[in-house]
């Protein structure tokens, strides 16, 4: 008998079990990763009348993949420049939750009498909210399109980065097993240097790749593709010290900036959730039934600080950012819950070894109260707020509006605050460059110069000359580059006292640069005669080729400006991007109605389908208007009577909530469908052969009326050993010709013995 491996065997059982849990969760309407949870404690070895997962360290190894490839599809959804166009509002509200529910989660776990790292970890599993039960719970009440939702999945999306980041501070405290504050800055530091650094590379090479092999990127090489650069970045990530989890999220984030986003992430999701199937399996077969009793009350408790923490704070946030009262509220008790990162904080937690293992029936039963209660909370957000604003102080209400409308007005940046922005960037972007290829240098290039020249003089003078040439373009952007905002406004708008900022950039620019310079001789030429000499030359070599350096590096920036625009060009000029622009335009006008701009589709069998905006008259029964009807790239903008709708048009519906709550169900309801007459088992493909004696023998296929007497169609004709198929009209039927026919077997029947033909 053959032998099987038991990783083999326990992957049958892990995919079965949840496979059948999924399917009863599916139809009861619950996230499936309760589901998955529920799976794994099944198949764990804490339950003994079902079958057991042989070896748990194969199903760790699948579980860690996994989690892999979870962050790597988070960062196809996630994209740099999503975070940049989250705007203040989603990142004050998201800032302020997580400082306090993090906070809140180490006190609490003190109080617990837990140890240091499992409140830490405790305070790091309740920093973030979970993306698919909210977008459930979303989907299910018809809110998706509200003004409030969209703060919401900005909120998540700081959420995400702000988490990846405390997983890798959480991982330096683990190792250190104290909390040290000069260790938290220069990690701080190192992070943001290596993201920036993989950011910046990854935006100027793989776009640029992906453009070039595209003749031959099928589905499969994509796959195999996106796959190796996912698992490559996590292999680079840990050798520099960082977690697998950041480099599959940060190869992710760089490939969502590419044309490619949509591509990739369409082949690696079915890989992305097999594995990410076994992830949560594995965390349910940690779950001890005699734990979850034991730690009973602390389930409680942290389910408690998870609903009235994340809403209270959650609510404040979005009121310092400048949102009305009911919009704050409905934000708040959007993000009351416990996302899916709690799972993958804690497995950090236990890789390192640093945490208790009852950290995990507190999360998932807590995630599980919480998962339940999110739709009911979201329901009742609008009587709440509504019964807060009718109990609070009217000076209150007033204040609040007064400092909503004030800070939204807060929203543009002064010509001023541009110039010192573009310097910043400048600076930065630049200095961390040269600092990449400082290291580089110091490394890897000289030592190999080194050994190859056997004359640690030359090696030294060589490579210098090397890696500075290399770096010529980004010291002279960094010392001499003016912003592109600052061309014509230096001379005439910053004149006077407003040009001592713009001198003091341009000074304290040229300083950095010569101190990287310097820097970078002294390391190789310590105290040597030959550094005296050589950083005055460089700076003055930099001076004398600056226009081609310029060209240069305006070249390499606007190869990198390209590729980081490519998607967001792609898709601007497309009928959905101009949609949703002039939603949001008109949303922010309509926000004192307490309207909104919800988007549906026509579904494919609705009763109304063809009829004319007149004759629906929905405006006068249901209060709405249709702001626009979108038809494939064709979009109708404001709609006149005469206009009709059908099956999968999406249409924009100006309503409030109370009126949608109306119209929604007359919307979505489907025509009854008629049953099909014809019987699709007396559907044949049926030869005859022409006889000379019979009636067809001479005419043409139209002429013959083969089509309209049986209602079916001629697929071939067989003459003289030929085939041809699908004949024209026009051909003539010859004697002995073989006719093949597609339709109902009576009719052919009918037809064959009418005309006198052989079957």
């Amino acid at each position: 008998m053959a032998h099987l491996p038991d990783l083999i065997r326990d992957l049958a059982l892990i995919l079965m079990t949840g496979a059948a849990t999924t399917i009863l969760f599916r139809k009861i309407k619950q996230p499936l990763v309760l589901g998955y949870i529920i799976a794994g404690f099944l198949v764990g070895p804490h339950v003994h009348f079902l079958p057991t997962v042989a070896d748990i360290k194969n199903v760790d190894v699948l579980a860690e993949i996994g989690v892999i490839f979870l962050l790597f599809g988070l960062g196809l959804e996630f994209s740099f420049k999503k975070l940049m166009r989250v705007g203040a509002p989603a990142s004050i509200t998201a800032l302020v939750e997580i400082a306090f529910i993090t906070v809140a989660g180490f006190f609490m776990g003190k109080l617990l009498g837990w140890s240091v790292m499992d409140s830490l970890f405790l305070g790091g599993m309740l920093a973030s909210s979970s993306t698919t039960i909210i977008i459930r719970a979303f989907d299910e009440l018809g809110v998706k399109s509200m003004h409030y939702a969209r703060i919401v999945f900005g909120v998540l999306i700081v959420e995400d980065i702000v988490v990846i980041l405390l997983m890798v501070l959480l991982s330096s405290i683990a190792a250190t097993q104290q909390i040290q504050g000069a260790e938290i800055v220069l990690t701080s530091l190192k992070l943001v240097f290596f993201l920036s650094l993989w950011f910046l590379g990854g935006i100027f090479l793989l776009p640029t790749l992906l453009k070039r092999i595209r003749p031959f990127l099928d589905e499969e090489v994509l796959l195999i593709l996106s796959i190796g650069l996912c698992l490559g970045m996590v292999v680079l990530a840990t050798q520099v010290g960082f977690s697998a989890e950041l480099g599959a999220f940060m190869m992710g984030s760089i490939i969502a900036e590419t044309t490619s986003a949509e591509k990739v992430e369409h082949v690696i999701k079915p890989i992305k959730d097999m594995f990410g199937a076994v992830f949560f399996v594995s965390v349910g077969m940690l779950i001890d039934p005699q734990v979850i009793l034991e730690y009973g009350w602390p389930v409680v408790f942290v389910t408690l600080l998870t609903l009235f923490g994340k809403l209270i704070s959650t609510t404040i946030g979005a009121l310092l950012s400048g949102q009305p009262l009911r919009q704050s509220i409905q934000v708040g008790m959007s993000m009351a819950q416990i996302g899916e990162f709690a799972f993958i904080v804690a497995t950090l937690g236990l890789s390192l070894g640093v945490i208790s293992d009852f950290l995990f029936p507190v999360a998932v039963g807590a995630s599980a109260i919480t998962t339940f209660t999110t739709p009911y909370l979201i329901k009742l957000s609008v009587p709440f707020s509504e019964f807060l604003e009718q109990r609070l102080p009217a000076s209150w209400i007033r204040r609040i509006h007064m400092y909503s409308r004030s800070a939204q007005s807060m929203g543009n940046e002064s010509d001023a605050q541009q110039v010192v922005k573009s310097y910043l960037l400048i600076m930065v972007v630049n200095s961390i460059i040269i600092l990449a290829l400082m290291f580089l240098s110091l490394n890897f290039l000289i030592p190999f110069l080194q050994e190859l020249t056997n004359n640690m003089f030359f090696a030294d003078f060589g490579g210098i000359i090397v890696s500075l040439a290399i770096a010529s373009p980004f010291l002279w952007a960094l010392m001499a580059k003016q912003p592109s905002i600052v061309a014509g406004k230096i001379s005439w708008q910053f004149t006077g006292y407003r040009q001592g900022p713009i001198f003091v950039f341009k000074v304290i620019r040229v300083a950095v640069g010569i101190s990287l310079i310097t820097f970078w001789v002294f390391k190789i030429f310590w105290l040597h005669p030959t550094t005296f000499i050589a950083v005055p030359v460089i700076i003055v070599l930099l001076f004398l080729f600056g226009k081609r350096i310029q060209i240069f590096y305006q070249r390499l920036e606007d190869r990198f400006i390209r590729n980081l625009n490519a998607r967001e060009r792609a898709e601007y000029n497309t009928t959905a991007a101009s949609v949703l622009r002039k939603n949001a335009s008109m949303e922010s006008e309509l926000s004192p109605w307490d309207a909104h701009i919800i988007r549906l589709e026509v579904p494919a069998n609705a009763a109304y389908t063809g009829r004319k905006l007149s004759e629906l008259a929905w405006r006068e029964k249901y209060g709405i208007n249709v702001a626009y009807i979108k038809r494939g790239d064709h979009l109708l903008h404001q709609p006149v009577k005469d206009s009709f709708m059908l099956p999968f048009d999406e249409i924009g519906v100006i309503a409030t909530r109370e009126q949608m709550n109306v119209f929604q169900p007359m919307f979505e309801q489907a025509a009854p469908i008629e049953p099909d007459a014809i019987n699709v088992d007396n559907i044949v493909l049926q030869k005859f052969s022409v006889n000379g004696s019979g009636t067809l023998n001479g005419l043409t296929l139209r002429e013959s009326g083969i089509r309209e007497e049986t209602g079916g169609l001629v697929v071939g004709i067989e003459r003289d050993n030929q085939r041809i198929l699908n004949p024209e009209s026009t051909e003539i039927l010859n004697t002995n010709d073989i006719v093949w026919i597609v339709g109902e077997r009576d009719k052919i029947k009918k037809f064959i013995h009418d005309k006198n033909q052989t079957t």
